[in-house]
């Protein structure tokens, strides 16, 4: 069977060279097929880009001096440049990642105890506009290569010191569920998670590779066939009506549909498998109790965990953060009925890295970011000085 290399054709030593960050490892295997040379070379190489980090091929000790001219030649180990870098006081790191002069994306590393978890995006922007995402405000430009998804994860990767701290985890976990709705740019996210999953790249287990989806159920389906990760929802609302204001899409697929698509991954799979269900809790919309109990009998009967995510502000939204005490309330709705329900601490926030709040830059064609700013301008109200 034929191996189609998704990046980009190989190239002619005039065109543009093959970035192998990009490539899984079928797609690696074929190209150095295609270079006269054994399978056995992508092994060598997936190791030198992904375990160790490494951009140079001339880095590369094991390798010949022979191949390491073709692959001068015909290859490349490009990430993109990394704008800007901040931490945390709790830790948590954010990367502001420059695909090119008008366009970034954020990536997000979030350290709790043993556990270390990396928030990858997956476009420029998000074509969906869930009304309490700052990323949706953005607009939306266009998908990430592979090489940009997978980047993203070798960038942090290299922050820890890699390859002085080899044999140290310290991205345990992976979740799709930085900038953009990752089912809509299907291939890419499919090709770049396996590549996290391959022991020859990250060696993220498939429990711990999640993707996050707002409900293009028709992609679900299609996800079943393909990889096998965990699954995460972001649902906000028990109700066809309130889910229609917070995440749009849902007037596309409703929950009806939603659920269907929910119990199928449960079905389909061979171990004992849950879907997390992420729902933020803004104040005086979705937190009240017969909201809670409404959600308890959308998820009666599907195996689940429901992470329950406080809103985290930001400027010029409509919504507000609700208190402890609220909060608390509606999880004890929830565990009552025998759900596990967490309540997601707020990490990052004082650096713009907490949940929702990932913006980047983004050359918003859909033009709804104009849009979102002259409505702000209307709403400003402005003061005359006193005469």
């Amino acid at each position: 069977m034929s191996v189609t290399i998704s990046e980009q054709p190989l190239a002619e030593p005039s065109q543009p060279k093959v970035n192998l960050l990009g490539l899984t490892r079928a797609e690696l295997e074929a190209f150095f097929v295609e270079l006269g040379e054994k399978k056995f070379r992508s092994q060598q190489i997936m190791k030198w880009v992904h375990h160790f980090g490494v951009d140079n091929f001339d880095d590369m000790k094991n390798v010949g001096k022979a191949l390491k001219e073709k692959l001068n030649a015909r290859a490349e180990i490009s990430a993109p440049e990394v704008s800007h870098f901040s931490e945390s006081k709790d830790g948590t790191r954010k990367w502001v990642v420059k695909l090119d002069s008008k366009n970034s994306v954020e990536t997000v590393f979030i350290p709790d105890g043993n556990r270390g978890t990396l928030c990858v995006s997956s476009q420029v922007g998000c074509a969906l506009d869930c009304s309490f995402c700052s990323t949706g405000k953005q607009g939306f430009q266009r998908d990430l290569t592979v090489a940009e998804i997978v980047a993203q994860v070798w960038i942090a990767h290299r922050s820890f010191g890699t390859p002085e701290n080899k044999g140290v985890r310290h991205i345990t976990n992976v979740v799709m569920m930085g900038m953009g709705e990752p089912l809509l740019n299907f291939e890419n996210v499919i090709n770049a998670m396996e590549l996290m999953k391959d022991d020859l790249g990250y060696g993220i287990a498939k429990k711990r590779l999640t993707l996050s989806t707002s409900g293009v159920v028709p992609k679900m389906y299609e996800l079943y066939d393909r990889i096998d990760v965990a699954l995460a929802v972001s649902l906000h609302a028990p109700n066809d009506q309130l889910r229609n204001e917070l995440v749009p899409i849902n007037k596309k697929y409703p929950l009806s549909e939603l659920m269907k698509a929910c119990h199928a991954y449960v079905d389909q799979s061979s171990d004992k498998r849950r879907v997390t269900i992420e729902y933020v809790l803004l104040e005086g919309v979705n937190d009240n109790f017969e909201q809670a109990y409404e959600l308890i009998e959308l998820l009666r009967t599907l195996p689940c965990k429901i992470n329950l995510i406080p809103f985290n502000p930001f400027p010029h939204n409509p919504y507000k953060k609700p208190n402890g005490m609220r909060v608390r309330a509606f999880q004890e709705v929830l565990q009552k009925a025998g759900f596990v329900s967490p309540i997601r601490t707020t990490r990052g926030d004082d650096i713009d890295a907490a949940c929702g709040q990932l913006v980047g830059l983004v050359q918003d064609k859909t033009k709804r970011s104009e849009r979102w700013q002259a409505k702000i301008e209307t709403q400003t109200v402005k003061v005359r000085p006193a005469q």
